[in-house]
């Protein structure tokens, strides 16, 4: 028997162009049967799903965030995400933060230096 956990997943930095990565991500996390979260300080909504313009604003608990902005913007969103208190952060190519992830693993956080549409398509999400 295969057991599918439903996860609260936060996507930093999602967009509503179909080409964007973050905007896979956000289809292919629905598609297997998790809560998504797009937050975006400009984007209302993205095909129906609220989007919150911080992290700060969502109000369920926060399993996992998918990051999708650059290490310059995750640091200036620090304090915001650490609060929030996800179990893991994942850093998706070119959002890597060593001093985020420090400060994450500091506080009992799991940081992964990965891919969530690669993660998701190979069953290790």
């Amino acid at each position: 028997m295969t057991w599918l956990i439903i996860m609260n997943v936060a996507v930093i930095g999602a967009s509503d162009k179909p080409e964007r990565f973050s905007y896979q991500a956000l289809t292919l996390l629905k598609h297997n049967g998790h809560r998504v979260f797009p937050v975006h300080q400009r984007i209302k909504t993205i095909e129906g799903t609220p989007v919150y313009p911080s992290i700060k604003d969502i109000t369920e608990p926060i399993d996992t965030v998918s990051m999708y902005v650059s290490p310059d913007i995750s640091s200036n969103l620090a304090s915001d995400i650490l609060n929030v208190k996800p179990r893991r952060i994942i850093f998706n190519p070119g959002t890597e933060n060593p001093d985020l992830s420090q400060k994450a693993e500091a506080q009992g956080i799991t940081t992964i230096d990965n891919c969530t549409l690669v993660m998701l398509r190979s069953g290790q999400f």
